[in-house]
């Protein structure tokens, strides 16, 4: 009796270790933590994560490409990465396929940030001009699209290559003319530098004919094989995350703000705000649900990269991008 007793107890114990083990998802952002990061640290606060079964661990990026490196390797499960950068990865062969599960900028940051003193309204005011651009630079990846979408003429453009911590103070100095970035970094940053709102002159891409997605969440594909469960689970949790993020932004920068203590509550939270209404929350979203993307015009961005870069062997959509992990549209609505 004794020794049944002793079975049953850890058959119990072994059952309970099971049932609340947690599967670990390393996700691996952009850029620091600030304002447009806050909904995956409300999912990880309100429990949304854990409730999945998941463990997450977030770690800061240097740019929207890093990520994809991260997953690849492996070390990362996850990440938060420009799926522009991802196709082209993808045109090699010998790369990992990574793919991206969930879109999250359905339009995306990239922009050409000028001050209203360097006359500067249109694509074409840029020849004559000096661009600061980092090399690393998601927006910069996509240059060579916006010159040839506006028919700029790329020689008249002096591009001055420099690093992320400088580039808008470059601007507000004005040793360049205009700088590519993620617009709601680049115009807060601006506004840290003393420059007013009035003064700042954002060019959104995609309102120039760069008719491309943004950031996307990307998955190793060994994870995805391994745990599909987990992925659909991350997926699921995010959502929540930024489903709570815009219904009230004002509370939810409390989540993001308790991991950046040197960041200034204010400037996130409108940073948030500008990267919610124009990248997240579209006409597009509003109609489709957050997440997911339409096929035939991902198939068109992969034209339009062409028309810039090289391929070798390009991808497909269905190679960048799967819907398979989504949950329903009514479950993905930007309430």
């Amino acid at each position: 009796m004794r020794i049944f007793s002793l079975l049953l107890s850890g058959l119990i114990a072994l059952v309970s270790s099971t049932a609340f083990a947690q599967t670990a998802v390393r996700f691996a952002l952009d850029w620091r933590f600030e304002g447009p990061a806050t909904p995956y640290f409300v999912a990880i606060d309100k429990g949304y994560y854990k409730a999945e079964g998941l463990d997450v661990t977030i770690d800061p990026g240097a740019s929207s490409v890093e990520p994809i490196n991260r997953v690849a390797s492996g070390v990362y499960q996850m990440g938060f990465a420009d799926i522009n950068s991802l196709i082209k990865f993808r045109d090699n062969p010998q790369n990992s396929p990574v793919r991206a599960v969930m879109m999250a900028y359905d339009t995306p940051a990239f922009s050409i940030v000028t001050l209203k003193g360097k006359g500067i309204s249109k694509p074409k005011d840029l020849e004559g001009k000096t661009l600061g651009a980092p090399a690393p630079d998601g927006a910069y990846a996509q240059w060579p699209i916006f010159v040839d979408a506006n028919k700029i003429d790329a020689s008249k453009v002096r591009i001055e290559n420099v690093g992320f911590p400088v580039r808008e103070p470059m601007l507000a100095q004005g040793k360049v003319d205009a700088i590519t970035g993620f617009w709601f970094s680049s115009y807060m940053n601006l506004k840290a530098n003393g420059i007013k709102d009035e003064d700042i002159v954002v060019l959104l891409m995609r309102d120039f004919g760069v008719d491309l997605y943004g950031n996307a969440i990307i998955a190793n594909p060994d994870f995805i094989k391994s745990n599909p469960k987990a992925v659909a689970g991350f997926i699921r949790a995010t959502i929540k995350g930024i489903q709570d993020t815009i219904k009230s932004p004002d509370t939810a920068i409390d989540s993001l703000m308790k991991r950046n203590a040197i960041a200034n509550r204010d400037v996130e939270l409108q940073r948030l705000k500008m990267a919610l209404d124009k990248n997240y929350v579209t006409p597009d979203v509003l109609k489709s649900g957050l997440g997911n993307v339409d096929m035939k015009r991902l198939e068109k961005s992969i034209d339009q990269i062409g028309l810039t870069f090289k391929f070798t062997n390009k991808p497909k959509a269905a190679d960048i991008f799967t819907s398979q992990f989504l949950p329903a549209r009514d479950q993905r609505l930007a309430k």
